[in-house]
């Protein structure tokens, strides 16, 4: 745990608590936000899912997109880890395969951003995670 030497680490410390707070409030109301799942089963983390995903939570708050990011169990596209499935509000969800930070980027940039369809997406008979 980080040693609070000063009020101002003391403030950098609740700024950065209130924007989990507040990302977790949004959370109950997950349809209004993009969301985004990243398979880690151990496939995923074993291909770089988890480097992944602190990517995207990462530059999502750098960026002031609001997004929910959770992680999931497989998505059956083991040939294709890192898979994430991204899913716009009142739009279907997509699957992107071989997620890396460069393609995590690009996902933001185009995708999340300016609803661009990017290369990498899985079409192969999808359904939801959810159902």
């Amino acid at each position: 745990m980080t040693k609070v030497k000063s009020l101002a680490d003391l403030r950098k410390m609740k700024e950065g608590l209130e924007s989990k707070l507040n990302l977790r409030e949004k959370s109950n109301n997950p349809e209004s936000l993009v969301q985004i799942r990243v398979a880690m089963a151990t496939c995923g983390i074993a291909s770089g899912a988890k480097t992944v995903m602190e990517y995207m939570i990462d530059e999502l708050e750098k960026r002031n997109i609001e997004a929910v990011v959770t992680q999931t169990g497989c998505m059956g596209y083991c040939y294709a880890e890192p898979t994430i499935e991204v899913t716009l509000p009142n739009q279907d969800a997509v699957v992107f395969g071989y997620v890396n930070e460069k393609k995590a980027n690009e996902i933001i940039e185009k995708y999340i951003k300016n609803n661009e369809l990017v290369d990498g997406i899985i079409p192969v008979n999808y359904e939801t995670i959810k159902k």
